[in-house]
């Protein structure tokens, strides 16, 4: 089920239970998870994207493994907030991954989530490599925790 929103995303999931964002890239998949009271967002890891059917297949053994609830999938809107090609391709994602699980699956605005996560590994001094290898599920972690913050003040909105 894919939300266009992220009040839509809210009202498909259920009360409690950890959720997963993705950063999608050209060659990577980075994968952030939440806790199960989603509160706070943990880059977890970056996937070598392959193909299609590969990639949903690793995406989906984490997401049943850690008993995932929900998906967030970032969304690379242009600067001025318009939907470009690379928008495209991660609805498509999104629906290809529909047609594999029943979770529900949401986008969120990842304007700036790479600088962010830039920034913030240079300021805990990580080499060069080290941000490298990091970087996409750092940004995964940056886009889940804007959707989680988001997902809060919505639930204490209707508390």
């Amino acid at each position: 089920m894919i939300c266009d929103t992220i009040e839509e995303f809210a009202t498909a999931l259920p009360r409690a239970g950890a959720v997963a964002g993705l950063d999608l890239g050209t060659k990577t998949i980075g994968v952030a998870v939440s806790d199960g009271l989603r509160s706070v967002a943990t880059p977890l890891l970056t996937i070598r994207r392959e193909k299609f059917t590969l990639d949903a297949e690793k995406l989906l053994e984490i997401i049943t493994g850690r008993a995932l609830t929900g998906i967030v999938l970032g969304l690379p809107r242009n600067m001025d907030g318009s939907e470009g090609p690379r928008c495209q391709s991660t609805r498509a994602f999104a629906r290809n991954l529909e047609k594999l699980t029943p979770l529900p699956i949401s986008f969120w605005d990842e304007r700036l989530s790479t600088v962010a996560a830039e920034r913030a590994m240079l300021e805990a001094d990580l080499s060069r490599r080290a941000r490298a290898e990091r970087i996409d599920h750092v940004a995964a972690g940056f886009i889940l925790q804007g959707a989680l913050d988001r997902l809060g003040y919505l639930g204490r909105a209707d508390g």
